[in-house]
């Protein structure tokens, strides 16, 4: 009782604040947030033993499958208390602030040592881009932990893929934080057993298991969301790059997108995100960069350890791609339907991509799994796009 009544508590306290921060967050920002990382990121190394490990390579625990399951029925748990038979939602990214058509389009200036996969070639794909908030609520935007995701499921992709219930799709997930939630698995099994019982700050305050550093680290990040155009996006975890190679990813917007949410403090629309993407498409085209980054030092930049947080001075990124979305009207009730159908998977992918670590290993029976249980609870069945989708 003690501990729920300290949880609320803290809850409203951040959402009081998330409604003052826009007016001071960008100067704090740029003032206190890579000093602070900086610190908290040698702290974290200072813990970790050098395991003389190759590029690319992983290393499995013993309670992967352990750890996976747990997570997945934890999520089951979670979703079956919070939400009717019909309207079931996704466990993570849950709410729906918009998904557009785009266009994926691999840079003709890309090193070839870069070249594998999707990026084999200069070419275009079609795209569905879903942007989200964190879940496991579908709550006003303002409530939530100040957390975004996007999901980019690239069409008409050729060459072997990991999974085969999709033949032609590259999916494509980060978040709005460089660093994972948890470090590992096991770890996040243990948020999903907090967030279960609603109280998911006492995983990162637990004096028994703390992750206070993790916290820190979510926390220089998560902040205030005002329109998710204008968001940096970060795969968190490593994949392949063709063999031997690991890479993660970044999603930059290329242009200044107004970031105003009407009604602050107090009276902000339940919905604010989705109507700041609508006002935006609605008067201008958008574009992200989409960079990658190069594993070059095994034990700094770690495959199996998603808190640490990769040196942009042992590997600067490298221009790959450009996300273009165009001008377009996505309110339709059918298009966000379409949203709820559809299947996002980091294996989703070309055999030259495969997720790395153990986060990545988990999410294949993870996300596949909490797939078929949303999809059969919502009576409706796989599907994989094409991009030739259209909405009444």
């Amino acid at each position: 009782m003690i501990l729920r009544q300290l949880h609320d508590l803290l809850t409203a306290v951040l959402h009081l604040e998330r409604r003052f921060e826009p007016y001071f967050r960008s100067e704090l920002n740029a003032l206190l947030r890579e000093p602070i990382a900086a610190l908290t990121q040698l702290s974290i190394d200072l813990t970790r033993r050098n395991e003389h490990l190759a590029l690319a390579e992983e290393v499995f625990a013993d309670d992967e499958e352990t750890s996976c399951q747990g997570m997945i029925d934890e999520i089951r748990r979670h979703l079956a208390q919070d939400f009717a038979p019909g309207d079931m939602q996704r466990g993570g990214n849950t709410k729906t602030h918009g998904i557009v058509l785009a266009e994926f389009i691999v840079r003709d200036d890309l090193p070839m040592r870069c070249r594998h996969g999707v990026f084999a070639q200069a070419r275009g794909f079609p795209a569905w881009v879903r942007f989200s908030g964190p879940g496991p609520h579908v709550e006003p935007d303002i409530n939530d932990v100040g957390f975004g995701s996007i999901s980019i499921k690239a069409m008409d992709v050729p060459g072997d893929k990991l999974m085969d219930d999709e033949k032609f799709t590259q999916d494509f997930t980060a978040v709005v934080t460089p660093t994972f939630v948890t470090q590992n698995s096991r770890d996040n099994a243990r948020l999903q057993y907090w967030s279960r019982r609603e109280m998911p700050v006492w995983y990162f305050l637990d004096p028994l298991h703390s992750h206070v550093r993790d916290f820190i680290m979510q926390s220089l990040w998560n902040e205030t969301q005002r329109n998710p155009l204008g968001a940096t996006y970060y795969s968190c975890v490593p994949y392949l790059l063709g063999d031997g190679q690991a890479m993660k990813y970044e999603i930059r917007p290329r242009q200044k997108v107004d970031m105003h949410i009407d009604g602050l403090p107090f009276h902000p629309d339940d919905n604010y995100l989705r109507r700041n993407m609508q006002r935006t498409l609605a008067m201008q085209a958008v574009e992200f960069d989409v960079f990658i980054q190069l594993q070059t030092d095994a034990h700094a930049m770690p495959i199996e350890n998603a808190g640490v947080r990769w040196s942009y001075r042992k590997s600067p990124l490298i221009p790959a791609a450009i996300l273009r979305i165009p001008m377009q009207h996505f309110d339709k009730p059918s298009q966000f339907e379409f949203a709820k159908i559809l299947s996002y998977n980091p294996w989703h992918a070309h055999v030259a991509h495969r997720p790395l670590g153990n986060q990545g290993r988990a999410r294949r029976r993870m996300y596949q799994e909490m797939a078929r249980y949303r999809q059969a609870m919502n009576g409706v069945r796989h599907y994989e796009p094409d991009g030739s989708e259209t909405f009444e």
